[in-house]
């Protein structure tokens, strides 16, 4: 930590001394650049923003400074660095149409954006051009797993593993594992994942978390807990493992333990799944009038979301269903996400919100499509076993 302050400092003296040559100059050097990449997001946005201002025309710095922007909407959950970054990149662009750096982080916002179609189209048009960057099939089977195209996307994340066996690539296989009920398949390959590192320290906690998330929906408790809290020591306040601790201790029993956990995670971001169980753990512990105060920032969400025309979100979905409130605007919400994204969870959500509306032979349709992967969701085997219940009852002369 001192040295990255110490090369921090070096810098702003450069920029002092108005050596715009030497600090643009700095970043060939392969041990400066290795300093840079390990840096807090927040300083190598600030360095890359200094940089830009320095040399303006230079468009690399532009991208650079983009793809910071990416970074810390994976972080935060906060879009409005999303949209930074598609600002820089749209400039990029205007003056260099065929700029392989910018429209290679572009098809990323595209996903970002959930524009997946978009990605699909624009990953194929990158790997035209550059067929051995693994990234490009990343981003490809990616899309292609959001559209439903599951037996393409296993290509595409193959191509992607042969490439470049790293994280990135491993932790997209153990994904695929796990959609298809290989459990320990998915649990080795994302520890392949952890263990080839990366040099920004939220995508290694992001892995944990993902397998910390494999073992709480197999029932491994402790083995979920053990990984949600190597995350956060891996990437200091990462909201998505605190949320993890959260629901892990909520399923152990210990209901304090989890409302902090949640508290952590929604002060960090506040996303809409953490106030949902906040609600319920308040309920559960008699605490009425904080589960209102959570209930009703729900809502609040929700009415920013219609505001920005947010047609679609799978996660209110849910959460609407749950809790049996605005059911039609959970359907409208689960309908609207079928128009692009057609994956396995997407018609969980639609069968969930069909079934609240009480449309049960359209719920059960859907959530056959859920089911076609036999993925081990624990909430996918609730929702069938329940909708096949209330098929049963209503055959009941």
């Amino acid at each position: 930590m001192r040295l990255a302050v110490l090369f921090l400092l070096s810098l702003e003296l450069v920029l002092a001394q108005s050596a715009s040559d030497r600090i643009l100059g700095a970043l060939e050097d392969r041990g400066l650049a290795e300093q840079v990449t390990r840096l807090r997001t927040d300083d190598r946005i600030s360095l890359y923003d200094a940089m830009v201002k320095t040399k303006p025309d230079n468009l690399h710095y532009q991208i650079l400074l983009a793809g910071a922007y990416v970074q810390k909407t994976r972080e935060t959950t906060d879009y409005s660095y999303l949209d930074r970054a598609v600002a820089i990149l749209n400039t990029v662009l205007s003056a260099d149409g065929s700029n392989y750096e910018a429209l290679r982080l572009f098809t990323e916002t595209e996903l970002e954006r959930h524009l997946f179609a978009r990605a699909a189209e624009s990953s194929r048009k990158l790997i035209a051009m550059h067929p051995e960057d693994p990234w490009n099939w990343g981003t490809l089977g990616d899309a292609q797993v959001e559209i439903g195209n599951y037996e393409a996307a296993a290509e595409s994340y193959q191509k992607m593993v042969v490439l470049r066996p790293d994280l990135a690539s491993y932790n997209r296989a153990a994904h695929y594992r796990f959609l298809f009920n290989d459990v320990s398949g998915a649990v080795e390959i994302m520890k392949k994942a952890i263990d080839a590192g990366s040099t920004a320290p939220e995508n290694v906690a992001w892995c944990m978390v993902d397998l910390g998330n494999i073992y709480w929906k197999t029932g491994q408790l402790q083995l979920a807990r053990e990984e949600f809290a190597a995350a956060l020591r891996t990437f200091r306040g990462y909201h998505p493992a605190y949320a993890g601790l959260g629901k892990t201790l909520a399923e152990m029993g210990d209901w304090k333990g989890a409302i902090e956990n949640y508290k952590q995670a929604q002060e960090i971001t506040p996303l809409p799944d953490y106030a949902a169980a906040l609600y319920d753990l308040y309920m559960k512990t008699g605490q009425d009038g904080e589960a209102k105060k959570q209930m009703e920032l729900v809502q609040t969400i929700d009415r920013i979301s219609a505001a920005n025309q947010e047609k679609a979100n799978r996660n209110l979905v849910l959460i609407f269903a749950d809790h049996g409130i605005r059911l039609d605007r959970a359907l409208q919400l689960a309908q609207a996400e079928l128009e692009f994204r057609r994956d396995v969870y997407t018609y969980d959500a639609l069968a969930w919100a069909l079934y609240k509306n009480g449309r049960l032979a359209e719920a059960q349709d859907a959530m056959r499509k859920a089911l076609v992967l036999k993925t081990p969701e624990p909430g996918f085997q609730h929702h069938a076993e329940v909708i096949l219940g209330a098929l049963r009852a209503e055959a009941r002369p």
